[in-house]
């Protein structure tokens, strides 16, 4: 994983790969890659997984999913 800033290329944008990433994956020209792409806006990703909100003490929670296994 690294981070990157895209840079106009004709009317798209491109990221440059580190050397240390193409040599550790073996890139070359022509060899397909896939990204995951996360912008630095955390509020799309609360929108896509949740977000957890608990009233109860961990240690509680913790102690009611133990009692299943005693």
């Amino acid at each position: 994983m690294f981070k990157t800033v895209p840079k106009r290329w004709g009317n798209s944008l491109g990221v440059t790969i580190p050397r240390e990433i193409v040599t550790m994956e073996k890139l070359s020209p022509q060899k397909e890659v896939t990204l995951f792409v996360i912008g630095n806006q955390m509020e799309s990703l609360r929108k896509i997984f949740g977000t957890l909100k608990i009233t109860k003490p961990t240690q509680e929670i913790m102690d009611e999913i133990d009692k299943g296994y005693d």
